[in-house]
């Protein structure tokens, strides 16, 4: 059993993403116990100041809704070129329909 003063032993990340998360874990978790010890720099407090503050969680909602809005707009090219692709099936079939020879690498718009 490790004790209080040694580091625990973790997996290490397979992925350079994975990796990331840990160091900042560990970091996260030095500055709470820096916090708890009263040992932090003021640079660290600033930091979790800044995070609990009102402007920081205005600012984390307002790119959250920027996210959704540009999902949004990519659901709506990728919808509006399946549109143009029904569109030109359904004239094709109405120029089957007429008797009209359909080439179908004829991209003409008559």
């Amino acid at each position: 059993m490790p004790s209080k003063n040694q580091p625990r032993k973790r997996k290490l990340a397979s992925t350079p993403e994975a990796r990331e998360n840990q160091m900042i874990s560990l970091a996260e978790e030095l500055a709470e116990q820096q916090l708890m010890n009263g040992t932090a720099t003021s640079q660290v407090i600033s930091h979790y100041l800044k995070l609990g503050s009102t402007r920081e969680k205005l600012e984390q909602e307002k790119m959250a809704r920027e996210n959704k809005l540009l999902d949004a707009k990519v659901e709506a090219i990728a919808s509006g070129q399946r549109q143009d692709e029904l569109f030109a099936e359904a004239l094709q079939a109405m120029r089957a329909y007429t008797g009209r020879q359909v080439d179908r690498y004829d991209d003409d718009d008559d």
